[in-house]
């Protein structure tokens, strides 16, 4: 791919984000489910995994936090998000085997819209998307056997985190497998086995920052089986469970999908085009050494069907090990099917494009036409918006007297009015310094009788559960417990909670947070986990990375410098 096209297709991204963003580009931070971003973050115990909860955000809140010192952390937000559109549309097209621009441009539209990128936008998961840009780069490393190319490209979804690792890990494995020996055909032989183990390698090194401090927390966690029924797949086409992720959606939350998605008059043409898509990729896709993409694609289509079709499998395999609770979300592994659709659009339009150019250059627009509901912020449910002044003296009174802080309701997810009742997880544990006490457990609607309740993962809310579920004063057991500040940030509960805290002091009344002080509150007895294991582990990813930097500079620095004669 020229540099040139790959301009081209930048271009392209960056119009494709814009128009998919819109009012989330305002001055301000967006705020949608498990999106949250803050102003002025610092780094502390929880942005490294250290604070014994499962490091869902490592590390993508540590180069958040890196960012954020050298640039308002709103633009880093918006210029991540962007770039979500930017690296999706340039990797796909590079992955289009052909020399027309029209066709590698139609692969990378394709592939930075559509209704998984739409979804897991909603639904706020931009450190996933950033890994899901980058798949058809992390795709063409290990088909060709390239493990230092392999780490560069997995740069964007090491950054993701643990959900974008095992999405770029299936791929690695699967097409690794199947990389073709010299001057024969495609398929699993010696040659890719010899390259496996560095390709896995490879894989393992950029995962050790999150990989190493969940090892801790593993058998920690509850086996909770009600987490398979509340992430299945589900319906959100006229097509079914299995057909909703063939077409790339069937997202388990049904708030997240975009307006307008599913009816019978954009949901049939869009699986026409799938079939089409993949009809192409069959006949003319798999060059370059890409079959074992599509067994990626299958492989990922198996496990994003397994919570709905063989739910009883799964419950089991998480029993028997807390961490394959990773496949409980599994329509986030239909991204690899993503990758082939956008190769066989590329492919189908390339051959249009010989006969029909006009035709061919129509084909770009088709999936925004057939997807409309994405744009501008998907119908303004992705908008800028200011944390309250309440907030901020919050977090000024507990940077002076640090203390552990308690967050109340006792619910993972808020709905505030001033974030436009948009729900988002309670951002206070990343707006205050210090240690935050947060209700961890998910509880999910499932329009029957009674919603689906994850069980509570942090060791400290877990001992707390019973006690603020029990209706009891909390003032002196939480003071026992090393619990400074209680935070309660729902206006339509201020009442409840300021019954329940007798002899606190409020030392920040606001119409949006009010912040009690707990006099006489004990040193908190956590143990501190041991930093050492993750300091090593993100010293060997970060020196990998900078090895494979050099290794390809010099590659190239090589490859243009003048013969001597």
């Amino acid at each position: 791919m020229s540099r040139g096209s790959a301009a081209v297709a930048a271009g392209t991204g960056l119009v494709l984000g814009l128009l998919a963003l819109g009012p989330a580009l305002a001055p301000g931070f967006t705020l949608a489910y498990d999106m949250v971003f803050v102003p002025h973050p610092v780094f502390d115990r929880e942005t490294f995994g250290l604070a014994g909860m499962l490091p869902r955000h490592v590390p993508s809140d540590a180069v958040v936090t890196a960012l954020a010192q050298v640039a308002p952390a709103d633009l880093v937000q918006k210029a991540i998000l962007l770039a979500v559109f930017v690296i999706a549309c340039v990797s796909a097209s590079a992955l289009v085997p052909s020399e027309r621009r029209t066709a590698r441009l139609a692969g990378g539209v394709v592939y930075a819209w559509n209704p998984f990128v739409a979804e897991r936008l909603l639904l706020g998961q931009w450190a996933l998307l950033l890994g899901y840009a980058a798949l058809p780069w992390v795709a063409r490393a290990a088909a060709r056997g390239e493990p230092r190319r392999l780490v560069l490209a997995l740069v964007p979804a090491a950054v993701g985190g643990f959900a974008a690792m095992a999405v770029s890990g299936l791929v690695v494995l699967v097409v690794g497998l199947h990389r073709p020996r010299p001057g024969r055909s495609v398929g699993v032989g010696r040659s890719g086995e010899r390259r496996l183990p560095w390709l896995l390698a490879g894989l393992l090194v950029m995962s050790l920052p999150w990989l190493v401090p969940s090892l801790a927390r593993f058998s920690g966690v509850p086996a909770d089986p009600a987490g398979v029924a509340a992430f299945a797949a589900r319906a959100d086409t006229p097509f079914g469970t299995l057909g909703s992720l063939l077409l790339l959606g069937g997202g388990w939350n049904a708030e997240t999908v975009p307006p307008g998605y599913g009816a019978a008059v954009t949901a049939v043409p869009w699986l026409c085009v799938v079939l089409f898509a993949l009809a192409a990729y069959a006949r003319g896709g798999r060059a370059a050494g890409l079959r074992g993409l599509g067994a990626a694609a299958l492989a990922g289509l198996v496990l994003a069907s397994l919570g709905a079709v063989v739910p009883g499998l799964l419950r089991w395999a998480i029993g028997l090990w807390p961490g394959f609770a990773v496949l409980r979300d599994g329509q986030q592994y239909v991204a690899p099917l993503a990758v082939v659709v956008a190769v066989g659009i590329g492919v189908a339009v390339d051959r249009v494009a010989g006969r029909r150019p006009e035709l061919a250059a129509l084909a770009l627009l088709v999936p925004v036409a057939l997807l409309p509901g994405l744009a501008w912020g998907a119908g303004g449910r992705l908008a800028a918006v200011r944390y309250p002044a309440d907030w901020s003296r919050a977090r000024a009174v507990v940077r002076a007297a640090p203390g552990d802080v308690l967050v109340l309701p006792w619910e993972a997810y808020r709905g505030y009015a001033w974030n436009g009742g948009r729900r988002v997880l309670d951002p206070l544990p990343r707006f205050l310094p210090g240690r935050v006490i947060l209700n961890d457990a998910v509880r999910v609607g499932t329009g029957g009788r009674r919603d689906l309740r994850m069980a509570v993962e942090d060791p400290r809310a877990r001992a707390l559960d019973p006690l603020i579920r029990s209706g009891a004063p909390l003032t002196g057991a939480l003071r026992a417990r090393g619990v400074r500040y209680v935070a309660v940030d729902a206006p339509e509960e201020f009442a409840t909670w300021a019954g329940r805290l007798p002899g606190a002091e409020r030392v920040v009344t606001g119409p949006d947070l009010l912040l009690y002080r707990i006099p006489g509150a004990a040193r908190s007895r956590a143990a501190p986990a041991a930093q050492w294991p993750t300091a090593i582990a993100s010293f060997t990813t970060f020196a990998a990375l900078v090895w494979s930097i050099r290794l390809l500079v010099g590659s190239l620095l090589a490859q243009s410098s003048p013969k001597e004669p």
